[in-house]
């Protein structure tokens, strides 16, 4: 028995039917005749020394070396396929793929991205909105942009501006309250996409940094801040922003923030892409570009008074 590989034709043709446990499937999968892919697999256990099916009368099995070698041969496969995948990416730079939140891409990227194409006329920006952790070394993306503490071992991580949350609502609502004691009787609107923030940033942790006497009354609550925001431009009551999402309906006048009580968290919007990728120069072009942007932003409204939420803990 020798440990020289097999050829990568045998080899996928037994990952196919280790998966599907059935070469007529794995044959119609890698678009085969199910006698080529027996010889396939017949080659591979000659090439191994001994079965690695055993061949029933309607069906076939794993032997105990099948079994054994079918994960390595799975991740095998899907280790190659990524890596041809981020070899591809490497050089198809007129085409960016990024990954960010809902809130992140309705509320800030989707506004800007026209600014982004006039700038980069040669680079297609494509953006997938969702929460779920993408893989950067699996996935089909370059860059992804998420928020949190951060933990981006093994992955270029570039924080971006500060972040803070203050009360925000339509000025008809303003002048119906008029202080912050006056939301303690006020519609509030909570986001619990941002219950994860430790300390808290939410309604009991800024009535304690205004001074505000009693429990905040919640009368609607939503999963993602877009929604939210949403509630409060629709004046369904007084929500409770991220300077990220708001500063724009601020500096439109279309919401205000009248009371200049934020508070500050510890956590950031990162920038993250794979390491030594940082450089390429579509992905460093859009990261240029996104860190201009924000830092436009980072002190608006200039007024505003940053308590950090840890100081109310």
């Amino acid at each position: 028995m020798t440990d020289r590989l097999p050829p990568l034709t045998a080899l996928r043709a037994f990952d196919a039917a280790a998966r599907h446990v059935s070469f007529q499937r794995a044959a119609a999968e890698l678009n085969v005749t199910p006698a080529a892919l027996s010889f396939q697999i017949k080659s591979l256990e000659e090439h191994f020394g001994a079965p690695l099916f055993n061949r029933l009368n309607r069906a076939v099995e794993l032997t105990e070396a099948g079994r054994i070698l079918a994960p390595g041969a799975a991740e095998g496969f899907e280790a190659l396929t990524a890596a041809w995948r981020a070899a591809r990416r490497s050089v198809d730079t007129n085409v960016l793929t990024v990954t960010a939140g809902p809130a992140f891409t309705a509320k800030w990227l989707a506004p800007r991205m026209f600014a982004f194409s006039q700038a980069h006329p040669d680079i297609e920006l494509r953006v997938t909105a969702g929460l779920r952790m993408m893989d950067l070394n699996r996935d089909e993306v370059d860059v992804a942009i998420r928020f949190g503490y951060g933990d981006d071992e093994g992955l270029y991580s570039q924080p971006l501006e500060p972040e803070w949350l203050t009360p925000v609502m339509l000025p008809e609502m303003a002048r119906r309250f008029p202080t912050p004691q006056d939301l303690a009787t006020a519609p509030l609107i909570h986001n619990s996409s941002d219950d994860f923030l430790d300390p808290p940033c939410d309604w009991t942790a800024w009535f304690r940094a205004a001074g505000v006497d009693g429990a905040p009354r919640v009368s609607a609550s939503f999963s993602q801040s877009d929604h939210a925001l949403d509630a409060a431009l629709s004046g369904a009551g007084v929500a409770l922003g991220r300077r990220t999402f708001v500063v724009k309906y601020l500096s439109d006048g279309r919401l205000i923030a009248p009371f200049k009580i934020a508070l500050g968290t510890a956590a950031k919007f990162r920038f993250l892409c794979r390491l030594g990728q940082e450089d390429r120069p579509d992905i460093a072009a859009f990261r240029d570009w996104i860190s201009a942007e924000m830092v436009k932003t980072a002190s608006c409204p200039t007024d505003m008074k940053v308590v950090p939420a840890e100081g109310l803990a």
